[in-house]
């Protein structure tokens, strides 16, 4: 086995046939997790002061490490099953979505060293949490989430347009009723969508409601309204869910079975 290609099982999840990580997967996770949470805690002025030295050393670190594993990608990119020259799959990995993350990551993680502001380091450390994005390499379980969301398309796009619909009909009831006696709130369909956004999704922030008796019983209508139409999706989501598990579960299953009669 090249280097190549023991480097592109290593650090691609898929390559074993029942789908486990691999011990540099789970450090790529690690590590990972690790640099958000350095982000996240940077930000507090006081946890700054007091480790900047650890913090810098820490950024210096995931830094490197994010940059020796997207070489590596680059590097192990001809391994990738289908048709084309090598140059022409690494250029593929460089152009791809997940491609561009890992690039991202990596400036983002290397750029404190190059930008003095302040103001600016604050916002790239903030931006660590592209990290995140990253752990789509391990999982293969999202590319079937993903898969059965798009199944369910339409049954979404019902109930997005059901959504739509009555927000439209609870501004336009506000705007009618209460339109003159609240021109800041209710005074257009356009001012008044943004209480029917906020009745609808049940947060009630309480700057703008309904004060005469037919606009409050419009209001209770969007209210009870948006419990049923957020409990739709809710239900969408978790069947496809659950259908991807199943294909998961299957898949791996076959494999080991192949390896096995094999």
């Amino acid at each position: 086995m090249t280097l190549r290609k023991y480097l592109h099982q290593q650090i691609t999840i898929g390559s074993w046939p029942d789908g486990r990580l691999t011990g540099l997967n789970k450090l790529l996770i690690c590590m990972i997790l690790a640099a958000v949470l350095v982000g996240v805690v940077s930000t507090e002025p006081v946890i700054l002061n007091e480790w900047r030295s650890e913090i810098l050393i820490a950024e210096i670190l995931f830094g490197a490490f994010f940059l020796i594993e997207y070489l590596a990608r680059i590097y192990s990119a001809p391994e990738e099953e289908g048709l084309g020259s090598p140059w022409g799959k690494r250029w593929r990995f460089i152009r791809s979505p997940i491609g561009l993350i890992d690039l991202a990551v990596v400036l983002v993680s290397l750029a404190p060293f190059f930008i003095a502001n302040a103001a600016a380091l604050r916002l790239l450390r903030l931006m660590r949490v592209f990290s995140l994005a990253k752990l789509g390499h391990f999982s293969a379980a999202m590319r079937e989430i993903l898969t059965a969301l798009k199944e369910r398309s339409y049954d979404l796009l019902v109930c997005a347009a059901l959504a739509l619909s009555l927000l439209l009909v609870g501004a336009s009831g506000l705007y009618w009723l209460e339109g003159d006696l609240q021109p800041d709130h209710f005074g257009s369909i356009p001012r008044a969508l943004w209480w029917a956004v906020i009745t609808l999704t049940t947060v009630g922030y309480g700057d703008a409601y309904p004060i005469t008796a037919a606009g409050k019983v419009v209001g209770s209508f969007v209210a009870l309204g948006g419990v049923l139409l957020v409990a739709l999706p809710t239900g969408i989501f978790a069947a496809a869910f659950s259908d991807a598990m199943q294909r998961r579960r299957e898949a791996v299953a076959r494999a080991l079975a192949e390896i096995e009669n094999g």
